[in-house]
């Protein structure tokens, strides 16, 4: 074997890292483990895991990531038709991550939850809470966005973000439960209130928004040439060619790509990219917080109905200057309208997503703005 260049070498000793990680953490806890002891585990110095992951929490994030991202069991049952359906293969997928205590044995089913520690570690600063809060916030839209797309034919149009909040909250209070009191999590009763949400009517609408100033788009006539990048929410080969939007946000602008997609025309694809100012700790939560509801998304919910919206992780910022985006922050938001290969529109700032995917374009008719609240991006 011939010997490895230094990026292979650098890719080499980060997995040899986070497989050493996974180890201390599976075994002693999150607070209980030591970089030390990861460091001898994996055969390498100290000064070499910090070369890698900036401290213990960002390791535990990427470890976290990682599992998050790995196929899952083969889902043998089909994906729901209808909302109820899907919310309770959801429900049923989300609980078969959990570890679960027989209540008439009181022995436990598998290993503690290695991301049991996660939430403290969240909480812990509010550096940490604002982007998980709005890591949630866009979960809740791709899972209201794949509701939508359940609703019966020539039902009327609503959006059921709030829906998709409900239950979410179901799910990640199962999690904490199944964690802080074995035994007392019930499956079936999961399941049950999750299916029994999607008849919920929570009054939900989408109005455009409605800012102090919100900035034109630019017209433009520049060239369109992004890297390759993966869609986290399907696992493919992200369709950045495609005429649509690209939004590029910080962790603090998640929920700023739901504007960028009830805004932009039907039939565009819409890309949010996710960048932030501290990507070796931030971007692995990110990534865990996208893959732990796009994996059980996949296997409840029918192809057809997966929402249209792509997230891609730009962690070198690389994507984000291909759109003329040179320099970014958590509070980042731009949006670039893409048509026959070239970037034809542009936004910056506070409202650029829905400024560019509403702008009317030579190849474009206005769409976003003239739908009415609520409305089904087809």
């Amino acid at each position: 074997m011939g010997r490895l260049s230094r990026a292979e070498l650098q890719e080499h000793n980060r997995a040899r890292v986070l497989d050493a990680a996974r180890n201390e953490f599976t075994e002693r806890g999150f607070p209980g483990a030591k970089v030390d002891a990861i460091a001898e585990r994996a055969g390498l110095t100290r000064g070499a895991v910090y070369s890698n992951f900036p401290g213990k929490r960002a390791l535990y994030f990427a470890v976290l990531a990682d599992l998050a991202e790995r196929d899952h069991e083969p889902w043998h049952p089909e994906p729901g038709r209808t909302a109820p359906e899907a919310l309770g293969a959801l429900a049923r997928a989300w609980a078969g991550e959990l570890p679960l205590v027989d209540a008439d044995t009181g022995d436990r089913h598998g290993s503690p939850r290695l991301g049991r520690h996660l939430m403290s570690e969240v909480l812990s600063e509010e550096r940490i809470r604002r982007p998980f809060a709005q890591l949630m916030k866009l979960d809740a839209i791709l899972l209201g966005l794949a509701l939508e797309e359940l609703r019966p034919s020539g039902a009327p149009p609503a959006r059921l973000v709030r829906t998709a909040e409900a239950v979410l909250t179901t799910l990640h209070g199962a999690s904490q439960m199944a964690d802080a009191a074995p035994g007392f999590l019930e499956p079936f009763n999961v399941v049950s209130a999750c299916e029994r949400l999607a008849g919920l009517d929570l009054r939900d609408a989408w109005p455009p928004p409605h800012l102090p100033y919100i900035p034109r788009a630019r017209p433009a006539d520049e060239p369109w040439s992004p890297p390759p990048a993966t869609d986290a929410v399907r696992g493919t080969p992200a369709r950045l060619a495609d005429d649509g939007v690209v939004a590029i946000l910080g962790l603090h602008r998640l929920e700023a790509a739901e504007e960028a997609v009830r805004a932009a025309p039907a039939g565009a694809t819409v890309t949010a990219v996710l960048v932030t100012g501290e990507p070796a700790e931030l971007l692995p939560l990110a990534r865990l917080a996208v893959a732990g509801l796009c994996g059980c998304l996949r296997r409840a919910f029918p192809p057809s109905a997966w929402p249209r919206l792509q997230v891609v992780y730009d962690a070198s910022g690389v994507l984000a200057r291909s759109a003329g985006v040179p320099a970014v922050s958590d509070g980042t938001e731009a949006a670039v309208r893409i048509e026959g290969g070239r970037i034809v529109a542009r936004a910056d700032g506070r409202g650029a997503c829905h400024a560019a995917a509403a702008a009317v374009t030579g190849g474009a008719t206005p769409a976003g703005h003239a739908r009415r609240e609520g409305s089904r991006p087809s």
